[in-house]
């Protein structure tokens, strides 16, 4: 019979690359997960992590379990969730993956309110860039996510559109382009910009616009922590773009036609798992629907 707690903790040390990280991550002690990870190497009769001085890494039987692991326990919980979905009940645990910009600017008051009238339900929250959120989706490894939707979304992913994210130019009061008012892109490549990793969404519709003009971005310093690019461009390190929630008196806008990008903020489950009770009372509160 699979070991399904041993699943449950080698994926969280596999995805942390830290046994303490995942006791912590799991509510159990480490000796307990290094326990269960040993019960199910002795059962897979292959090791599966190698310790390193700064916690561990998978070996090469690690790496193809991994996915495989992910769609079992999603496969699992999602057969848990059709049974107890039943009872009709709002109840039990409920898995949302998030980034910290939403986490910080758009939910505290939607979970205040939905753990206020469902106070039975136990939330997991997890916290990483809108990306890798799909890919935890698709695997079941959460069974919502509340993040910037993809452009192109996988075909088993369903997207419900929230919010919309205007993004705008900004510098620090001491820039050069802070009395400009307006600006094109050759203006901006010839500055120091701070911005989302170009690997992100954001990222790469920078880059792609850039591309279009034969334009490139010379000199970049990358964070994907809104509220740290925030800063950095408040003390004039550089240009930046940011949601317009969250300009403030240290900051200037500055107009760039060719840079007008809105972002679709919005939550995502898998089209093939059933969803939970509370996972439907969660979208019907987000979504303010009655």
């Amino acid at each position: 019979m699979m070991d399904f707690n041993g699943l449950r903790a080698f994926l969280s040390a596999g995805e942390s690359g830290s046994f303490s990280t995942a006791a912590q991550s799991l509510h159990l002690s480490q000796p307990a997960v290094s326990k269960r990870i040993t019960l199910l190497e002795e059962r897979l009769g292959a090791r599966l992590f190698l310790r390193t001085g700064h916690g561990v890494r998978l070996t090469q039987a690690g790496d193809a379990l991994m996915p495989l692991a992910h769609s079992i326990l999603g496969e699992v919980e999602a057969a848990e969730r059709a049974v107890g979905n039943l009872a009709g009940n709002v109840a039990g645990p409920l898995s949302i993956v998030t980034n910290h910009h939403i986490g910080l600017w758009r939910l505290p008051e939607v979970f205040k309110r939905f753990t206020g009238d469902h106070p039975e339900v136990r939330l997991d929250l997890r916290f990483t860039d809108s990306e890798p959120a799909h890919q935890l989706v698709l695997d079941g490894a959460v069974e919502l996510g509340v993040v910037t939707l993809a452009p192109q979304p996988p075909a088993q992913i369903v997207s419900l559109p929230l919010w919309k994210d205007t993004l705008r130019v900004v510098v620090g009061r001491d820039h050069a382009l802070a009395d400009a008012g307006s600006a094109g892109l050759a203006d901006l490549a010839r500055h120091r910009a701070v911005l989302p990793d170009l690997t992100t969404y954001t990222g790469r519709l920078v880059r792609s616009r850039m591309g279009e003009l034969g334009l490139s971005l010379q000199d970049v310093v990358s964070t994907n922590y809104l509220e740290t690019l925030r800063m950095m461009a408040e003390t004039g390190l550089g240009w930046s773009l940011l949601p317009e929630t969250m300009l403030g008196p240290e900051l200037r806008t500055v107009d760039v036609p060719e840079l007008t990008l809105t972002r679709e903020l919005g939550l995502i489950h898998h089209r093939r798992h059933a969803l939970s009770n509370a996972a439907e009372a969660f979208i019907t509160e987000v979504s303010g629907q009655e």
